[in-house]
């Protein structure tokens, strides 16, 4: 048998196993897009490389005990509040977490830089949003590729009439390992630096009573905004009616009213400003958007950093009397 005797008689055996072969290999999702329905994770649950992860917490009226009554089938939880998403740094509360401390949280979660996780926050508030956006933020910082979000989270889930597991479902360890993704965050330097010199919009997506000085966060120092900040509170980009983001082209228009060129969205704690930011990064393309996760509280913890208020006496003393914040 010659060469080309011997090709045209091995082809169809080569075919046969590329194909035998692709039907052994488990079915993996395709690449993340940054929102989810609940249709697409009915067909995609059980592929190997997905994570459904429950990020339910106090902060929605949830936690892990709403989590065991009723469940995504295969979730796993991780208390937005409590697992360690947010950590205290040199007496800042809220900041991200080391290196050290992402790679012991993520990987403990079943979670390597090959998985697709997907989040599933209360889906109850914009507030709630907020939850998912910055544990979304957080993931992508660490050097997870592949996150999404639930659109509607577990509250849409369960409208359909979906099936749910009780109890807890017990992650599978892996070894991840954190590559810090720079192009996502800002510091507080970079922060100084912005307010000084310019070089991009600082947004400030807290509700206006915050960003006037009329009312402070807890754990904040003081009253304001940093100077030079343009306002667009997070909650204006969620639909309370439906308990989802508005529509792609309602959310292009509202973030037209923004400067174009490179942004850092900042809010008390990064938190309502992690909206802002997977709104114009991920959802609009926007790829020079950074978020300031230190943010209020971090900001006032040093007395030495600007501050522009429209805070009076007035209001002082109403606080004084227990009729304001």
């Amino acid at each position: 048998m010659n060469f080309s005797s011997a090709f045209r008689f091995l082809r169809p055996l080569a075919i046969a196993a590329l194909v035998c072969f692709a039907l052994a290999v488990p079915g993996h999702a395709e690449r993340a897009t940054p929102l989810v329905t609940t249709t697409w994770l009915k067909e995609h649950l059980k592929d190997p490389d997905v994570v459904v992860l429950d990020i339910r917490s106090a902060i929605d009226g949830g936690g892990a005990e709403a989590y065991q009554k009723a469940h995504i089938p295969g979730a796993i939880h991780s208390d937005y509040d409590k697992a360690g998403w947010r950590v205290t740094r040199g007496g800042v509360p809220f900041m991200l977490p080391t290196l050290p401390e992402l790679e012991k949280l993520i990987g403990e979660l079943g979670i390597d830089e090959d998985t697709h996780v997907v989040l599933v926050p209360a889906g109850v508030h914009y507030t709630d949003f907020g939850s998912a956006a910055r544990t979304y933020w957080t993931l992508k910082v660490a050097g997870v590729a592949n996150v999404s979000i639930l659109d509607g989270g577990h509250a849409a889930w369960i409208a359909e009439n979906n099936a749910v597991e009780t109890g807890a479902s017990k992650p599978s360890p892996k070894i991840f390992t954190a590559t810090l993704n720079k192009t996502l965050l800002a510091e507080a330097g970079d922060v100084q630096t912005i307010e000084k010199t310019g070089g991009a919009t600082l947004i400030d997506a807290r509700p206006a009573t915050f960003f006037a000085g009329k009312q402070k966060a807890p754990a904040a120092q003081a009253y304001g905004h940093i100077p030079g900040a343009v306002y667009l509170d997070s909650a204006t980009f969620y639909d309370a009616a439906t308990n989802r983001l508005k529509p792609q082209a309602q959310l292009a228009a509202l973030a037209a009213e923004l400067p174009q060129g490179p942004a850092v969205a900042y809010c008390n704690t990064g938190h309502w400003a992690a909206t802002d930011w997977f709104v114009l990064s991920e959802l609009l393309g926007r790829s020079d958007v950074r978020l300031y996760y230190g943010s209020m509280v971090e900001w006032t913890s040093d007395a030495g950093r600007p501050l522009a208020s429209a805070r009076t006496k007035w209001d002082d003393l109403k606080k004084v009397l227990g009729f304001g914040s």
